[in-house]
């Protein structure tokens, strides 16, 4: 799989795979068809719409990821990059990381559903402040509360065994015990 390292924030690299191209046209294709259907727009002002739901949505994703970076840097642990695959994005860590005990893990697990939840709020916010206005930046701003709080805040703990919750089934019974070898 071909991977493009597209810039490098603090440190972690962000990279954009084959996948991940193919994961943003098939967003931007299915919001654009929810936006038509949904909103009482033009089929131009729908391509648009599409096309600025797909990068909230991205957006979205990077911030949960930076949220990890951000909890694997208080720990210590950090993290070296954020891959894209389809429409998400992994957190990869140092292969030779040595073993961490479980609540290392654990607090970086949550590190990205914390800042998702608090994205989420502002969404809330900006959807209650722009609700009179209505328009394009109120569905921008009721798009990017729910995505986050649905997909990027519950979603997480959904144990799909590539999800934050999995991580947390796995670690949370290892809690105290001395330093295991890493399954992140």
């Amino acid at each position: 799989m071909k991977t493009r390292t597209i810039f490098t924030v603090m440190g972690v690299q962000v990279q954009l795979t084959q996948t991940g191209v193919v994961g943003t046209a098939v967003l931007w294709l299915l919001f654009t068809l929810l936006a038509w259907w949904l909103l009482p727009l033009s089929v131009g002002a729908t391509v648009v719409m599409g096309v600025l739901f797909t990068l909230l949505h991205w957006l979205g994703e990077w911030l949960h990821q930076m949220g990890h970076a951000l909890a694997a840097r208080r720990v210590g642990y950090p993290m070296q990059r954020i891959r894209t695959w389809y429409a998400l994005a992994a957190g990869l860590y140092p292969k030779d990381e040595p073993p961490l005990p479980a609540e290392t893990h654990i607090r970086r697990a949550l590190g990205g559903p914390a800042m998702s939840l608090f994205l989420s709020v502002v969404g809330a916010v900006l959807v209650g402040v722009l609700r009179p206005l209505g328009g394009i930046l109120y569905y921008l701003a009721a798009f990017f509360a729910l995505e986050n709080f649905f997909v990027f805040f519950l979603g997480a703990f959904l144990p799909l065994g590539f999800t934050d919750g999995s991580t947390l089934l796995y670690w949370w019974p290892k809690r105290g015990q001395s330093s295991v070898s890493s399954e992140e």
